[in-house]
């Protein structure tokens, strides 16, 4: 079931907005979303990171470029090119970046409306 008009199915890169999170550090895009589902594009650069949080969301988070240490509750490993990882709602999770460029692909259930506000 829908929420809202959606105007199309397709989404392009161009029409992205570039949001800038930390200047120097992070940005991401929103690529896609309806009431259940939301992709966003997160690019890291110059050492960063996202701080530990949590959200009621389920997350699943694909690795683009670069390398990054992920902490999801208290567990912590190395992800590299073609690496996912599932972070279940209200799971502690952090990252950060261990090369110069890093971008995550991050899809969440449902979508985040903080990010659309």
């Amino acid at each position: 079931m829908r929420k809202g008009k959606i105007m199309s199915n397709f989404y392009y890169d161009k029409d992205s907005e570039l949001e800038i999170l930390v200047p120097g550090q992070n940005y991401r895009k929103i690529k896609a979303h309806d009431g259940g589902l939301m992709l966003v594009e997160v690019i890291f650069e110059n050492g960063g990171f996202g701080s530990e949080h949590t959200h009621p969301h389920e997350q699943a988070t694909y690795c683009l470029e670069g390398e990054f240490e992920f902490n999801v509750g208290g567990e912590i490993k190395k992800i590299g090119v073609g690496d996912t990882i599932y972070m279940p709602s209200d799971v502690p999770h952090s990252c950060k970046l261990l090369t110069p460029k890093g971008r995550l692909l991050d899809i969440f259930s449902p979508q985040r409306e903080d990010f659309l506000k």
